[in-house]
């Protein structure tokens, strides 16, 4: 659910800032200007590839450039077919007749396990894993392996650690974008007082809840205890967990904090408490990823002056820098499917995607000075900055029946502590037993 509206609104995410009048528009440079043909022979001519991923429109769009390039410079001619949202309804049937596409962009890291159970995957290469450790942290690594074995690689980022605001509610309450967890809840006071409610969150999507969890989890808990809890190696009683429920509680335990009180809150969803701040203008801020913008300037804001962002605030020792991405993987064992991976998975290849619109790379040897616009390069440099304390959105790495579905698991959970926060106890022990039924 959530992937599906974030591929949608990503693939304008920089187009919208440009629209805004907030961005560079020098000319998008094709694939064939970013990255010429190799001189001498092509290592690949007269080879035929099939590559799979949900991207339609912009992102398709963009996404064959990079194809491309690869093409100019092996000579593989390389065909792309849209999955559509659904990943495994299209994968099955193919896997199932013996005729997988050579390579496939899975969404989430835990299809990884599931298609490596149903032996689909081919193990990548020592020079396909050669180029990812040197371009890529080993968090990202373990992300597309199984028992040790690397299948997939991390190609595209989505940045969920951002608090996005209003600039005029700020400005009449007198504050200033918080970098603790102390002063966003000193800052949220302020402009409560001010006459604001701070906070319009997104309480009837459960994937908004389990985004700020993740955030000040990782941030209190730290990386290594976040990968704890991300495999249920501890339980969610554990002590780190009360922690961040306790500075949630912070937020969602105050009625003023919350445009509409709790009872409003529970009944927004994403895209409508973007709404509630830039069209609506009657909160002053909203916590969620990068795709935030095209929402607000669907609103009428202009990403930069009205619509501005600062990073998740510390709520701990930890800055939090929780991503989204996509990972790809080889579905049949061929010198060509092995040597686009290694191309996907280059300093390449980041920067010949990363010069086109709606795109952030996890390859840390991608410099953010490759990306179209500012608000992009400030997200790169995050991604960058924060090294190996980056971590993938934990409900995505959990089973879909904890981490991913509407009105069970994490997502009701934290929907019931929001309707309650004073009962954290209560809120830990539901989510222990629901992670006890997932992880069986």
């Amino acid at each position: 659910m959530r992937k599906a509206r974030a591929a949608a609104i990503l693939a304008g995410l920089a187009l919208a800032v440009a629209a805004c009048g907030n961005a560079p528009t020098t000319t998008q440079p094709t694939a064939s200007e970013s990255a010429p043909a190799t001189a001498g022979a092509k290592t690949l001519q007269g080879v035929k590839l099939e590559v799979a991923a949900k991207w339609t429109g912009a992102e398709q769009k963009n996404f064959e450039q990079v194809l491309k390039a690869f093409s100019d410079k092996t000579g593989a001619e390389v065909t792309y077919a849209s999955t559509g949202e659904d990943t495994g309804a299209f994968l099955g049937p193919r896997i199932q007749a013996g005729s997988p596409p050579d390579v496939a962009i899975l969404p989430q890291p835990g299809l990884v396990q599931q298609y490596v159970d149903q032996k689909a995957l081919k193990p990548l290469t020592d020079a396909v894993t050669t180029e990812i450790d040197t371009n890529y942290t080993p968090y990202w690594k373990e992300l597309g392996s199984v028992g040790g074995q690397v299948y997939g690689v991390l190609i595209k980022a989505a940045h969920k650690s951002l608090v996005w605001y209003r600039s005029q509610a700020f400005d009449d309450a007198g504050v200033q974008p918080a970098t603790t967890w102390d002063e966003l809840v000193k800052n949220s006071q302020a402009i409560a007082d001010s006459g604001t409610p701070p906070f319009s969150l997104c309480g009837a999507s459960g994937w908004t809840l389990t985004d700020l969890f993740e955030n000040v989890y990782l941030s209190t808990a730290g990386p290594e205890n976040y990968d704890k809890l991300s495999k249920h190696e501890i339980p969610w009683t554990d002590p780190t967990v009360t922690t961040a429920l306790e500075k949630i509680q912070q937020i969602v335990g105050k009625q003023e904090f919350l445009v509409d009180g709790t009872s409003g809150t529970m009944q927004t969803d994403f895209p409508t408490c973007v709404s509630k701040v830039y069209s609506n203008k009657k909160a002053a801020m909203v916590i969620e990823a990068d795709f935030v913008a095209v929402e607000a300037v669907q609103s009428g804001a202009k990403v930069g002056d009205e619509a501005k962002y600062f990073p998740f605030p510390k709520a701990g020792d930890t800055p939090p820098v929780v991503l989204g991405g996509d990972v790809a993987v080889a579905m049949k064992d061929s010198p060509g499917a092995m040597a686009l991976l290694q191309f996907l998975a280059s300093k390449e290849g980041g920067e010949i995607w990363a010069k086109l619109p709606g795109y952030l790379s996890p390859n840390k040897n991608v410099s953010p000075d490759n990306y179209p616009d500012e608000l992009t390069k400030q997200l790169g440099q995050t991604i960058v900055s924060a090294g190996d304390a980056v971590r993938y959105d934990m409900s995505d790495l959990a089973p879909s029946a904890f981490g991913g579905t509407d009105g069970k698991g994490e997502w009701k959970v934290l929907q019931d502590f929001v309707r309650k926060p004073t009962d954290i106890k209560g809120a830990q022990e539901a989510l222990e037993a629901e992670a006890k039924k997932a992880w069986k």
